[in-house]
């Protein structure tokens, strides 16, 4: 029995939190009058917009998953220098207690009233109710509430937020904005446009400035600039600008600015991939038709090819690479109207990567391949210290891939590898840096993210880590948002990973609404022999080790569109 194993160094990060953490406000009770009620506007982001709250570098987004309550919530995707404060600015009435108040979920995430009360929770793996009061000054008018993460440590969630108490002003400010002018776009990619503007004056103060397409609202955002991102190639687009104060009064638009976004610098790949690991000599392998026609699955990742002397491609060293039991699982995948991705290398095994002597050798091992079934696709599946940390046997792998490419006109080459919570490790962010030095052209680099060592929030490490492969993408290759994202492949492992982290079918589906909201390439997960419940069963060969529908990951899998 082969049980797949990554064992992967990796860093704790430590958040030296200190004056972080405001002193909460003593508590007061709120004034028993019947004008106490939420007067946040937006406060569960039903609407699928941020409006009216504004987050500090575009760094706040709406999502459908994961939710607290109706079916939107707000995610903060902090960085290592932005903690993704969002804010909304609301009327309140001068010397009266409010209650504020809101369930998040993500490390080290704060809820509080700007220059005030403040209160903070850590829940990476579940929503949390955060709760604080606070009491306006004598003069005081307006509040910003906001909510943050901190710095470096994964997206927050936020949802259900209310500021109860009476609502300021009593509707006396009804005085709007001026509009802005001179709005201008001061840069743009195939998928951004950069915007700026002149303030506008208002009688109280302006909170906000919401950007428009049309009549569609974009962001909202707090100062007199804005990067509007998620936008097509080679597209035009027509912007406005809009101010707003605290009571709401919102303005004329601004002039309009006209962009085409560029041709797609870099390209996508447009290549798409939901392809489970199959493997035929492990764990009860099932007929693959049972599972295509139970899940609508049409790609398998086929594991492993490995070498059996002499630099020679076989199934896992011992099977023939034709006529065996694997060529007849992929003559079944192929009569069903699917297709088949080998799998080459893998944790353990004599690898070709390590075993052929030159690039060209090993280019030549992958062509037997390649030849031997009309292939569209490979992988190389890169681990341990033989291959992974071997830093001539990376580029060695690299040429062989960027050799075959060539040779083979339309072939997609993809590289899989492990990563830490928060983005490739040194070897990853190495085998990345060598195949833009060698001009690989590699498709796709898809990383594995289990097997962290106590990583509890499944979802929440695997987006973080897909984030920071995104980030390295970007900087080795100068690519833009997009185009990264389509470079981009996570490879799962359903139910229990080796160091008992559980994937359940809640998060897999999860992460798949992830991939496909961010347009990635691949979605793979070890592995269709483990696609069955065995509740209590450990980590095995042929079921999940937890409770859970037969072929349920691939069913979810098959979602994946990219």
């Amino acid at each position: 029995m082969r049980i797949r194993q990554l064992r992967r160094s990796r860093h704790r990060l430590l958040a030296l939190l200190g004056t972080a953490a405001l002193a909460l406000a003593g508590a007061v009770a709120l004034p028993g009058t019947a004008q106490a009620a939420n007067i946040l506007t937006n406060p569960g982001f039903e609407t699928g917009s941020l409006s009216p709250w504004s987050c500090s570098g575009n760094l706040g987004s709406i999502v459908s998953s994961p939710v607290h309550g109706g079916s939107k919530a707000l995610a903060g995707t902090v960085s290592s220098s932005d903690n993704a404060q969002c804010t909304q600015t609301v009327s309140v009435q001068p010397n009266t207690t409010y209650s504020l108040k809101g369930w998040v979920r993500g490390s080290y995430v704060y809820l509080g009233v700007d220059g005030g009360a403040s209160t903070w929770t850590s829940s990476p793996s579940a929503y949390s109710q955060l709760s604080v009061s606070f009491t306006t000054g004598a003069s005081q008018t307006s509040a910003k509430i906001y909510v943050h993460g901190w710095y470096a440590q994964g997206t927050y969630y936020a949802d259900d937020i209310s500021l109860d108490g009476p609502g300021g002003g009593g509707g006396s400010d009804t005085q709007a904005p001026t509009a802005p002018t001179g709005l201008t776009s001061t840069g743009k990619t195939s998928s951004s446009v950069s915007l700026s503007w002149a303030a506008s004056s208002d009688n109280v103060g302006v909170t906000a400035y919401d950007i428009y397409s049309g009549s569609n609202q974009l962001l909202s955002v707090s100062g007199t600039s804005a990067t509007v991102s998620g936008l097509s190639a080679s597209t035009a687009y027509t912007f406005t600008v809009k101010a707003r104060d605290a009571a709401g009064n919102t303005s004329g638009a601004s002039n309009s600015v006209s962009v085409t976004t560029n041709a797609g610098g870099g390209g996508g790949t447009g290549f798409k991939q939901a392809a489970p690991y199959l493997y035929e000599g492990w764990g009860d392998p099932p007929n693959p038709t049972t599972v295509m026609n139970a899940t609508g699955v049409k790609w398998f990742t086929m594991a492993f090819v490995l070498d059996s002397g002499g630099c020679t491609p076989s199934w896992d060293s011992s099977r023939p690479l034709t006529g065996g039991v694997d060529q007849t699982a992929i003559n079944q995948i192929r009569s069903a109207g699917g297709d088949i991705v080998p799998s080459f290398g893998g944790w353990q095994g004599s690898k070709l990567g390590a075993n052929c002597s030159s690039a060209s050798a090993l280019a030549g091992a992958l062509q037997k391949v390649i030849d031997a079934y009309g292939l569209k696709a490979i992988d190389m599946d890169i681990e341990n210290t033989d291959e992974f940390e071997n830093e001539a046997v990376q580029a060695k792998i690299l040429t062989a891939l960027k050799t075959v490419k060539a040779n083979n006109p339309g072939l997609r080459t993809i590289v899989t590898f492990g990563t830490s919570t928060t983005g490739p490790t040194y070897y990853g962010n190495r085998l990345i840096e060598q195949a833009q030095s060698l001009n690989a052209n590699i498709d796709v680099f898809t990383i594995m993210p289990f097997d962290f060592g106590g990583g509890s929030d499944m979802y929440g490490n695997t987006v973080n880590a897909a984030e920071g492969l995104k980030t390295k993408l970007k900087s080795t290759f100068g690519w833009d948002d997009a185009t990264a994202y389509s470079h981009i492949g996570i490879s799962g492992m359903n139910g229990l990973s080796d160091q008992q982290e559980n994937t359940t079918p809640a998060i897999w589906t999860q992460i798949r609404d992830w991939s496909n909201t961010h347009h990635i390439a691949r979605l793979a997960y070890w592995s269709v022999n483990r696609d069955r419940s065995c509740p209590g069963g450990g980590v095995v060969s042929n079921c999940s080790g937890i409770s859970q529908s037969t072929w349920q990951f691939t069913s979810i899998t098959a979602g994946f569109t990219g």
